[in-house]
């Protein structure tokens, strides 16, 4: 059994929470997928939810242009670089570079990587003023356009498109590149995920509300100070010694965070518990509470008569008679009855495990979270030298043997978040990769613990300037020699550099197991006269000629397409031969993107769909300006009356 053929050409990030109110709210659409708001109003109001009247927030110049930037789609194609991919430690790697303008990037992530991503770590601009920092945009909408898009006034469009053609510095300049970067990066987390930003005391603030919009008050996890440079810089009335990271969760009812090993000391209690490092459970935050989060405020069961491993005692969320009800406390200090850190589901998947019942030494009943005795929780001010700026330029020169790059971020740091934010497999996400710092501190952190954490990385190939970063310009120019040097080709360059040291100094370790190698994808314009919005074959045809299209910009299709059908792009999609025309397949789908399909291929890849147990696709894709309409119809209904022998229900999709 089949559908009916569709035919779609939008690549753009997907509206998750639109989809979400259409499943949970269907009577509050219209026919044609509008939103009735008072409708929508009424029905929470049955269920007791106030809609507030105050609200609190920050509005600037570009903020409707920023939303509109956020969910616009794509104005590129991605491109694989497969002759360093083919080599021996990288085929097999599932750690990414990508080059190109992050936001471009982490929209063609947006759908294979949905929810996928447990930790991102970013080092933004700071718009010091002296940092190269400007507001630089090469979408073209016209004031009409804009108006419509974004909902505002004619005076208010102009105002914006002048704004945002100005190699503006300001702080609204800032703000609208930010926002729709933290946007998708938001719906990249998984639940249990959270996100580390460094930033100084320019933006420190307005990155704070802006937070505070896209992620949630409510998610906010703290404000590291990061003693960034220990003899001080001379900022004229006081010498600076430290930076910013802003701490976010995605979730808090399923935030996940680890101790971090203190080797310098050893943590001991009255109560002698040996071998444990304890913590309790509730949330110590005064912004925490039964009304805030209801969902974290619920009792534990405690079994006074059971001791398990040592002092702890056995504990339950579900009542059983003559054990003790645990809530969290009431703070003495200002009288707030406090809630979990916990939501209900992750303490039923850690009870009598990670989480257990306690008696102070006052008597009083606890729910505590243990760890190793030489772990602690992190501190929110970071003050090692691990974590200076001078440490990470020490670990550039030592790589490059010159310093190539200005400031960089220590791995210090970077593995310190890793420690706090990241279990093994886990994914890590850096837009602003820069020399590559994360990257090296991924491989390094699991070098030390054999893990297997992965990185994805992306960087804007900003030209090197000549005259004010020669040692950088020359080292690209002369060693690596590329003829247009960019910050991109140092970054790639620290990775291969770095993963070489590793193995270098654990030579008498086995690091078969160890991925020290990464991919590399770029972005690229989309051809000229090209248009993914096109519906019909025909009204494209006289706009654009397909035949001008090289087997790499068919490639480059076909890996635009796979990462917008959700496959990631380590995963390898394999060609398919249909009695001499190839097709490419991975995870129930199908494409056909080249020219010269066939009633008999047609023929064989029905015959395929019943005798072959490992191919199951559910969706066939063709590449619209490569069939002559005659043939689309003829693949088209050919599958939708196919009863093929698995009973697979097949979309057919033509893209142009």
């Amino acid at each position: 059994m089949s559908k009916e053929q569709k035919i779609t050409g939008n690549i753009q990030p997907p509206n998750k929470d639109l989809e979400i109110l259409k499943q949970n709210f269907p009577n509050c659409f219209d026919k044609v997928g509008n939103l009735d708001f008072e409708k929508f109003k009424k029905q929470l109001s049955k269920n007791e939810i106030n809609f507030s009247k105050e609200s609190y927030g920050m509005d600037w110049l570009g903020k409707s242009y920023a939303r509109l930037l956020a969910t616009d789609e794509t104005t590129t194609l991605l491109k694989e670089d497969e002759t360093f991919n083919q080599k021996e430690k990288n085929k097999s790697s599932e750690n990414l570079l990508i080059k190109g303008d992050n936001l471009e990037v982490l929209k063609h992530l947006s759908n294979a990587y949905y929810e996928k991503i447990k930790m991102i770590y970013i080092d933004p601009p700071y718009n010091t003023g002296s940092d190269g920092f400007v507001y630089a945009d090469d979408r073209k909408f016209t004031i009409e356009e804009l108006q419509e898009l974004a909902g505002i006034n004619e005076e208010r469009a102009k105002r914006i498109l002048d704004f945002t053609q100005s190699n503006s510095n300001s702080h609204s300049a800032w703000l609208t590149f930010m926002y729709p970067r933290l946007y998708i990066a938001h719906q990249l987390l998984k639940d249990s995920g959270l996100i580390f930003i460094s930033i100084d005391d320019n933006e420190v603030s307005q990155l704070r509300i802006l937070m505070d919009e896209i992620f949630g008050e409510e998610n906010f996890l703290g404000l590291f100070i990061v003693n960034s440079s220990p003899s001080g810089i001379d900022y004229g009335h006081l010498a600076k010694t430290n930076d910013y990271a802003l701490f976010y969760a995605k979730n808090i009812e399923f935030t996940e965070t680890n101790f971090i090993e203190d080797e310098n000391k050893k943590f001991s209690y009255s109560d002698k518990i040996s071998g444990y490092n304890i913590a309790p459970l509730y949330n110590g935050n005064v912004a925490f509470n039964p009304q805030t989060r209801p969902n974290l405020f619920y009792p534990f069961y405690l079994n006074p008569k059971n001791k398990i491993e040592g002092d702890f005692y056995e504990i339950s969320t579900e009542k059983k008679e003559e054990w003790i009800e645990v809530f969290p406390v009431i703070s003495k200090k200002d009288g707030i009855q406090r809630v979990w850190r916990w939501g209900k589901p992750k303490s039923k998947d850690n009870i009598n495990k990670e989480i257990l019942g306690y008696k102070n030494n006052k008597g009083e009943y606890r729910i505590v979270q243990k760890n190793r005795l030489t772990s602690k929780m992190i501190r929110s001010l970071l003050l090692e030298n691990i974590y200076s700026s001078r440490r990470g330029t020490g670990e550039i020169e030592e790589l490059f043997k010159q310093k190539v790059f200005p400031y960089p971020k220590p791995t210090g740091l970077i593995k310190t978040f890793l420690e706090v934010g990241c279990n093994d497999g886990d994914t890590i996400l850096d837009f602003f990769a820069g020399s590559g710092s994360t990257g090296d501190a991924v491989m390094q952190y699991n070098s030390k613990n054999e893990g297997c954490r992965k990185f994805i990385l992306a960087q804007l190939p900003e030209k090197i300037d000549q005259k004010t970063s020669k040692t950088a310009y020359d080292f690209v120019k002369n060693e690596l020699k590329v003829e247009e040097p960019t910050i991109f080709d140092i970054t790639k360059e620290r990775l291969i550099r770095a993963s070489k040291k590793i193995e270098e100094e654990n030579k008498e370790k086995d690091l078969t197991k160890q991925d020290l190698g990464f991919k590399v994808f770029e972005t690229a314009p989309i051809w000229e006269d090209y248009n993914f919005e096109s519906e019909e074959l025909e009204k494209q045809t006289s706009l654009f000629d397909e035949s001008k299209l090289t087997k790499e910009d068919i490639k480059a299709l076909l890996v635009t397409w796979k990462t917008y059908d959700g496959i990631s792009l380590t995963e390898t999609i394999q060609e398919t031969d249909l009695n001499g025309y190839t097709a490419h397949y991975s995870n129930e789908k199908l494409y056909l993107m080249d020219k010269g399909f066939t009633t008999k291929n047609l023929k064989v890849l029905l015959e395929k769909i019943d005798s072959d147990k490992s191919f199951n696709p559910s969706t066939i894709i063709s590449f619209g300006y490569h069939f002559e309409s005659k043939s689309l119809r003829e693949i088209s209904e050919n599958i939708k009356s196919y009863a093929n022998k698995k009973s697979i229900d097949i979309d057919f999709i033509t893209r142009y």
